[in-house]
């Protein structure tokens, strides 16, 4: 009978010394120090590279520098196509890659393609309410809902783009006939048709040139880029029509995604929110301080207070974008109220 209660002792304290053993080894797993890898196509000085910089000191801060964030900036990993032909395949190399919401598209995130609409974001503000909410996690979630592979993280913006021009443009009208550069995407060709603008394709790296010379008299891009190109010495005019948004998505691949722990995984969400909120005070800060230089150096910026003229013109294009996911993109423009 002693032997028996000696027996059932030592299987009670045998199992407990296996939980204790289980439990430790659970620990240890959970807080082992792994590095994941992040491609940034821009320079580290753009808004794009400071919100990276920003999602990196936020994980290593989170995770007391269990998770690393081994970030490569200014293309050094490779353009956006070499990047997610990478991240598509297995055992990829490249865990996480800052993109836009054009190039998503393109690699078949259809919702995606949503937020390049035209004159959808009626203000930055707009596209923020869209970004924290629930349809902006519908499309965060779209590329591993469809099997590619991807999840989306977070929101980025890297301003609106805009027209500028070697003549003044006040109005709409001012578009007819006048030879524009413009991306050579559905949305933007479709954009200038209805401005009734003559499409000119030129690399971008020839747009100075191409201004010089009078090739083209109107081209668009965010209102930094504008400057930090120097476009302002040969087309001193811009009209700030925010035709479309810089949206940006951070997005993992599901395979690494899915090797984390929950604890990892929560880590990355609440950097995520941290970046996009750095990455929203930025972009507005920044872009205060370009007008204000733009204006010291002779520029002449013109507001757009009424969007509907423009947003008529481009009904076409606006219509054919939004039929992707009409209700979805209702639930967009929602946000603006």
């Amino acid at each position: 009978m002693k032997s028996m209660k000696i027996l059932h002792l030592f299987l009670l304290l045998l199992s407990v010394f296996l939980v204790f053993v289980s439990c430790k080894k659970k620990v240890v797993e959970e807080e082992k120090e792994i590095t994941l890898v992040m491609a940034e196509v821009n320079p580290a000085e753009t808004i794009a590279g400071q919100m990276d910089q920003a999602f990196k000191q936020k994980v290593e801060e989170l995770s007391g520098g269990k998770m690393k964030i081994d970030l490569h900036c200014s293309g050094i990993l490779g353009d956006v196509d070499s990047v997610m032909e990478l991240m598509l395949k297995p055992n990829s190399t490249i865990h996480i890659h800052r993109m836009s919401a054009v190039n998503m598209a393109i690699f078949g995130c259809k919702k995606s393609s949503l937020l390049s609409v035209p004159f959808t974001f009626s203000s930055k503000e707009h596209f923020w309410k869209f970004a924290n909410s629930e349809s902006g996690k519908k499309i965060l979630d779209e590329p591993l809902e469809n099997g590619l592979g991807l999840k989306g993280l977070f929101f980025g913006e890297e301003g609106f783009r805009h027209f500028f021009s070697t003549k003044k443009i006040e109005k709409v009208e001012d578009f007819e006939g006048l030879k524009v550069r413009g991306t050579n995407d559905a949305a933007m060709q479709g954009m200038l048709r209805g401005l009734k603008a003559d499409s000119v394709a030129v690399n971008y790296a020839d747009l100075y040139l191409a201004l010089q010379t009078g090739r083209i008299s109107v081209a668009e891009q965010p209102i930094a880029n504008y400057l930090a190109n120097h476009f302002n010495e040969v087309a001193p005019y811009m009209i700030l029509d925010g035709h479309t948004l810089g949206v940006m998505e951070t997005i993992i691949t599901a395979e690494c995604w899915d090797s984390l722990t929950e604890k990892q995984r929560n880590i990355l969400i609440e950097a995520g929110k941290y970046a996009s909120e750095f990455c929203r005070n930025l972009s507005q800060t920044e872009e205060d301080k370009v007008k204000a230089q733009l204006l010291k150096e002779g520029a002449t910026i013109t507001e757009v207070t009424d969007h509907a003229p423009w947003q008529e013109a481009c009904s076409e294009v606006i219509k054919n974008g939004a039929s992707v996911d009409e209700a979805l993109y209702n639930e967009i423009l929602s946000y603006a109220n």
